[in-house]
This record gives structure tokens, C-alpha cells and sequence, in this order.
């Protein structure tokens, strides 16, 4: 999509960062701002119009997931239902457990790998398994991994940064053959199916998870809403406390705006799933093949088991922060590590890092590219002139 931005051409390449907000889930959400403003806990007309527009959004989520609506949590973010998912599952299982440990992987989102250093700070034990050198979990160290006190996996299903698809049905295999080899009702299996939500099927009967985290400002929804699935039957603990919304797990008064926003462009997003990421692909394949003319760059990520929007390059002695800032000047928007990262700490990106030999080299030095609903091959030409400008420079 091409911005213009005080008469200067702007295009935006960091759709994995946040989508623009789709105009046909605006005009969904509007009538919420001040016709239909009522809170969803009151009894009278405009609260309950409230309620089941909520209620209606869940159902809608629900269906779209497979699940049922008494499954589907309302949080104010994909970070928060993240959280909820550990923090609740941990703070169940401390009281049964001595240390519950929990496994997850070196490349995992701040939300979660933030959440683990926590969990580890007041008591509870984490294994952080590595990737291989294209960003790939193997099920058989997720296996290595698991103890008599594990109550949690979580792997997400696609990486924010490199764009690598994980193998989230065959970890879920071989999770629930391990409970029921050992007779238990754990380890529960949670993914952040965040960047996934676009491309890929949501569809949990298949994929066999107990948690599931979504975020609306990744799937040209609302900022300030996620949802957390989350398996009948599960034991959590809520660590937002008050008026006993969403289950009891997530108190406060409904955001019915954002819920009826992320329930929307969900539904649009799935439909449009599979003509979209055929498209995009297209643009993404011919984006990579003409990067990779360019002596000395080689793309992260594996480049099969990969998102359709996606490019992850490495430019050696690229000083890739400087590479951004160069680029924002030529009108083009992306980034050199995930937007949910601060900064101030590192330049560097973890998730490169992880990569073994090549990430150590590459973690200062590689640009991520997202395209997204509104790319066009005309924004791709431009980006890979100015790209190519820079890195000759």
C-alpha cells in the first residue's frame, strides 16, 4: 500500500508489526462508540444490546476456531492473553506442584519469553529449547524436554520476525501421546497464533492445542483487543481481578467496540485467507529472488515452512538499525527486529541470534520485510531499488 505522507510516497512493509485497520470492520464497530454504548453487565435495554453483541462476536470466533463460545476469552491484548495463558496455567498448578516447569522455545515472542523470566523469578522452573538453523522447534527436543512436573508447552505457530512456520500438529501428537502414556491431564499446549491468523488454519480440532492466543492489530482489527481459546475443562487462574467478566479469568468492564471489531476481521481474514496468501506468495517469492542477486545477502528462516508475507534478509556489516532509518527517508517502513522488542536494551534480534553460527553474524545485520493486504509489485519494485541503493552504499 502506498501512503502518502506530506506528498512524499510512503510504503508500508512491517505488516507483521501491526495492520491498518480494515474499513468494513470500522463501520462494524462504530455503532459501539455511541448508539450502543451500554455496559454488557447491565440489565436494562442498552446493556444488554451490549451483551449480545459480545456474546455474538464470541460465537462468531468460536465457529471460525471450531470451538465452543464458552472457550473463547476477550483480553485487551495478544501480550495479555498470553499471560493469562501462562500465568493462569502456572498459578493453578503452584498450589498442586512444587516447581511446575514449563517448556518453551529460544525464538518465542516477548509476551511470552518475558512471562517465563517472571515465572522463573518466583519460583517456577523453564527450559527454553532451541531452533534449528532455519528457525525450525524439533518435537523430538520438545519430547527431551518434558518432566514429571511439566505443565505447560508453548510454541508459537508462526515467528514474528523470520516468519517460520512451526510444526504445531506434530508437537500436539506427540504431547497427547506422552499424557496418555503417563496418565495425565498435562502438559497443556498453548500457541501464539498471532502472524499465523492471516495465512494459516485456526481450525483447533485439527491442530489439537489447549491455548490459543489472537491479537486484532495483526489482522487489520483494533489495537487493545485479543482473545485467548482456551480447552473446556482446563484449570486456569486469572491474575486480573474485579467484577468476574470473561469467566471470572479476565475482569473489567467489556471494550464491545474492539470485540465486535477482532471478531470481524477475523471472519474477513479467513475468508480471504487462501486467495490472499496465494497473491502473496507470488510477491514474496519474486521480492526474495531479486534480493538474493544482491553478492553477500542470504535470507533467515526457512524458506519453505515460511508466512506468504515474509522476507528476512541478512546483509553482512549492514548496520541494519542505520539500514531502517535510511529507508524510513526514502518512504519505505520496515524494521531490523520485532516492534514489541525495546530497543534501548539491544539492537540485536534473539531470534537471529538463535540461529546458530549464521544468526551470531546476522543479528545486527538483517532487515525484516512484511508485506501485507495492500502491498503491490509496484511497492516491491520500489523497495528493492532503494534496498539495493543502500546495501551497494
Amino acid at each position: 500500500m502506498t501512503f502518502k505522507k506530506s506528498n512524499k510516497r510512503r510504503i508500508f512493509l512491517d505488516y507483521a508489526s501491526t495492520t491498518p485497520l480494515d474499513l468494513k470492520v470500522r463501520r462494524v464497530m462504530e455503532p459501539y462508540f455511541t448508539n450502543n454504548f451500554g455496559n454488557p453487565s447491565s440489565l436494562y435495554d442498552e446493556g444488554m444490546s451490549a451483551k449480545r453483541a459480545v456474546g455474538d462476536a464470541r460465537s462468531t470466533i468460536a465457529k471460525i476456531l471450531h470451538a465452543r463460545s464458552e472457550e473463547i476469552i476477550f483480553t485487551g491484548s495478544g501480550t495479555e492473553a498470553d499471560n493469562l495463558a501462562l500465568l493462569g496455567v502456572y498459578n493453578y498448578f503452584r498450589t498442586h506442584i512444587q516447581k511446575p516447569h514449563i517448556i518453551t522455545t529460544t525464538i518465542e515472542h516477548p509476551a511470552i519469553l518475558e512471562t517465563c523470566r517472571y515465572i522463573e523469578s518466583v519460583g517456577g522452573e523453564v527450559t527454553y529449547v532451541g531452533v534449528s538453523e532455519n528457525g525450525i522447534v524439533s518435537s523430538r527436543k520438545i519430547k527431551e524436554a518434558i518432566k514429571e512436573n511439566t505443565v505447560l508447552v508453548s510454541v508459537m505457530y508462526a515467528n514474528n520476525e523470520i516468519g517460520t512456520i512451526e510444526p504445531i500438529r506434530e508437537i500436539a501428537k506427540m504431547i497427547h501421546a506422552h499424557k496418555k502414556e503417563s496418565r495425565k491431564t498435562f502438559p497443556y499446549f498453548h500457541t501464539d497464533a498471532a502472524q499465523a491468523a492471516n495465512y494459516l488454519d485456526l481450525n483447533i480440532e485439527i491442530m489439537r492445542v489447549d491455548l490459543m492466543t489472537l491479537d486484532g492489530s495483526k489482522i487489520y482489527g483494533p489495537k487493545g483487543v485479543g482473545v485467548l481459546y482456551a480447552k473446556k475443562g482446563l484449570e486456569l487462574r486469572p491474575y486480573i481481578h474485579g467484577g468476574g467478566q470473561e469467566r471470572g479469568l479476565r475482569s473489567g468492564t467489556e471494550n464491545v467496540p474492539a470485540i465486535v471489531g477482532i471478531a470481524s476481521a477475523l471472519s474477513l481474514t479467513q475468508e480471504m485467507r487462501e486467495k490472499e496468501s496465494a497473491r502473496l506468495v507470488k510477491l514474496r517469492d519474486f521480492f526474495i529472488a531479486e534480493l538474493e542477486k544482491i553478492p553477500g545477502l542470504t535470507v533467515n528462516g526457512d524458506k519453505n515452512a515460511r508466512l506468504p508475507n515474509n522476507i528476512n534478509i541478512c546483509v553482512r556489516g549492514l548496520d541494519a538499525e542505520f539500514a531502517v532509518i535510511q529507508l524510513n527517508e526514502k518512504g519505505i517502513a520496515c524494521s531490523s527486529v520485532s516492534a514489541c522488542k525495546n530497543l534501548s536494551e539491544n539492537s540485536a534480534s534473539y531470534v537471529i541470534e538463535a540461529l546458530g553460527e549464521k544468526g551470531k553474524e546476522c543479528s545486527t545485520s538483517s532487515l525484516r520485510l512484511t508485506l501485507g493486504r495492500y502491498t503491490t509489485k509496484s511497492d516491491v519494485e520500489y523497495a528493492l531499488k532503494i534496498i539495493k541503493k543502500i546495501v551497494n552504499t
